[in-house]
């Protein structure tokens, strides 16, 4: 209970500072947008460079990770077939299925991971999977969807898509030098460390930011892509987590709170970045981020007490 209260306290407070720097303008028309590409082009790189670069591979398999695997592609499938049922496009339809599966695992689920689960390491399959293997193949397509029909690329251009995004490209690189035991060096690690150390603030305040002058959420046009994919991360993605978890993989005890709760985790808030990045469904990624955060909170109450 602690650590889930703590985790959204600390999330809900730097929002708010953002939302206040754009309501007093602060940081002028262009803030929000500085922030994003901030974090886009060079905060997020380093921080998944060094986080990657450090970690132990190893623990991506394991039940726990395809319980998380399956868990993630099932909710993203539906919004992907719904999406393309009702004619959302590409990009808007991608950035949906986003919300539905991705979960918040870094600066919310680091915490929780803490104080639910008592070990921080068990949200490391979580975190490396999305980094290594969703965030990749989810850039390039909206890089992909994005390109003017007068800028088509030739084949092999389009293959090497991912090495031309910058948080694909540290995604990468991290594994690869994690996967050689490539050391490297103070001088060179310590800069991106503290450049990396801006990522998870500028998300957020970049989020606060685009809150002022905001309609509520499920009163615009996004309404049913919204409600689609805060139903699906708050509730289809833990359940399908649980029904994986009992009856395919046997998980039972503190391994099936495990994958229960880090399934139960809120859509990232660098989701908004990257749809502000792509400038497509900004507001759908903006409402569904905020609505599954407030529904996360009882999720969790609900399942730390049932499994816990």
């Amino acid at each position: 209970m602690q650590g889930v209260l703590s985790g959204f306290a600390v999330i809900a407070v730097v929002i708010g500072v953002g939302y206040l720097i754009g309501r007093r303008g602060y940081l002028g028309d262009g803030g929000r947008e500085v922030l994003t590409k901030l974090a886009f082009h060079v905060a997020s790189p380093a921080l998944l460079f060094t986080t990657l670069a450090q970690a132990d591979l190893s623990v991506i398999f394991s039940d726990r990770l395809l319980v998380t695997a399956m868990s993630t592609a099932a909710a993203a499938g539906v919004f992907v077939a719904v999406g393309a049922v009702r004619g959302w496009g590409v990009g808007r339809t991608t950035i949906g299925a986003l919300c539905s599966s991705y979960v918040n695992s870094g600066n919310l689920g680091i915490p929780i991971a803490v104080y639910v689960l008592g070990d921080a390491s068990l949200v490391a399959p979580v975190l490396l999977f999305q980094l290594v293997a969703v965030t990749p193949v989810a850039l390039t397509v909206l890089d992909l969807a994005t390109v003017a029909d007068d800028d088509k690329r030739p084949l092999w251009q389009s293959l090497l898509t991912p090495l031309r995004n910058p948080i694909a490209l540290g995604s990468l690189a991290g594994v690869a030098a994690s996967a050689t035991g490539l050391h490297v060096p103070g001088p060179l690690m310590d800069p991106l460390t503290l450049i990396g150390n801006m990522s998870v603030p500028a998300v957020l305040l970049a989020f606060g930011i685009s809150l002022r002058g905001s309609t509520l959420p499920l009163r615009g046009a996004e309404r049913a892509p919204v409600l689609l994919a805060v139903t699906l991360k708050a509730v289809a993605q833990p359940l399908i987590a649980w029904a994986l978890a009992t009856g395919v993989f046997g998980l039972h005890g503190a391994s099936l709170l495990d994958v229960v709760v880090t399934s139960a985790l809120p859509a990232a808030q660098n989701l908004f970045t990257y749809a502000s990045s792509y400038r497509v469904g900004e507001v759908l990624a903006r409402e569904a981020i905020l609505l599954s955060t407030v529904l996360a909170v009882p999720v969790l109450v609900v399942v730390a007490a049932l499994l816990g």
